[in-house]
């Protein structure tokens, strides 16, 4: 759409900040007020519709304001009914990346090494311990650890589980999601943990360009996940 604003600011008032264009609220799809309880983001989300489509008459695309995406869906989807978004977020657990290796004795080292120690910290900081499998059959896991990862991500606020809709899908796996949304696993080394099979694939073979592609969105869905959290303190 065309930007029709000069200035994006935030404003504070009852129920956190608006984001104000020109003096006008931005409003959600359903039509409420965009509301950013931490000032951090809020000014993040400001500087986003600031910076979108360059000055006032320029081409404004959605991908320009990404963090306001996270918060509308935060605000409008999620926190009318967290149950659903949450149960989708934890079925992820069932089949979690790291616990299926390869039998090349290479690559089932380097996930080995690189992998275990998360699988450890699933057992320690979530009580979560889950089974380990050799190829792509599917290994059940523990009922109880499946509850405890159903509970660590129930812990989260709607931002958080706004973040954790994004970072878990990009990266394919629970545990290293819930790592990252937590802040205990750097974004980008996250990705690097989740492509480590194509990453040896192309020791072999080169890089496949659409493949690249698609890591490069994945990677920065991870790192907007992270800055979400970050910024909502």
């Amino acid at each position: 759409m065309k930007r029709f604003w000069e200035e994006a600011r935030t404003a504070p008032g009852e129920g956190g900040f608006s984001i104000l264009l020109d003096g006008r609220p931005v409003r959600l799809p359903g039509g409420a007020a965009l509301r950013v309880q931490a000032a951090p983001l809020a000014e993040a989300v400001a500087a986003e519709w600031q910076a979108a489509g360059g000055a006032k008459g320029g081409e404004m695309r959605p991908e320009d304001v990404p963090l306001t995406r996270l918060v509308g869906t935060a605000e409008e989807r999620i926190g009318t009914a967290p149950e659903g978004t949450v149960a989708a977020i934890a079925r992820y657990g069932e089949t979690e990346l790291l616990c299926y290796r390869t039998d090349i004795s290479r690559l089932a080292a380097r996930q080995a090494a690189a992998w275990d120690p998360w699988l450890t910290w699933s057992a320690r900081t979530l009580d979560a311990p889950l089974r380990v499998t050799t190829g792509i059959m599917p290994v059940p896991q523990p009922p109880e650890a499946l509850a405890a990862l159903h509970r660590a991500v129930a812990r989260h606020s709607v931002l958080g589980l706004a973040a954790l809709g994004v970072a878990v899908p990009a990266l394919g796996s629970l545990v290293l999601g819930l790592a990252v949304v937590g802040l205990h696993l750097d974004p980008a080394e996250a990705h690097r943990l989740a492509a480590l099979e194509e990453a040896f694939q192309e020791e072999f073979w080169g890089v496949d360009p659409d493949k690249q592609a698609r890591r490069d969105a994945a990677a920065a869905d991870v790192a907007l996940a992270a800055r979400l959290v970050r910024l909502a303190g």
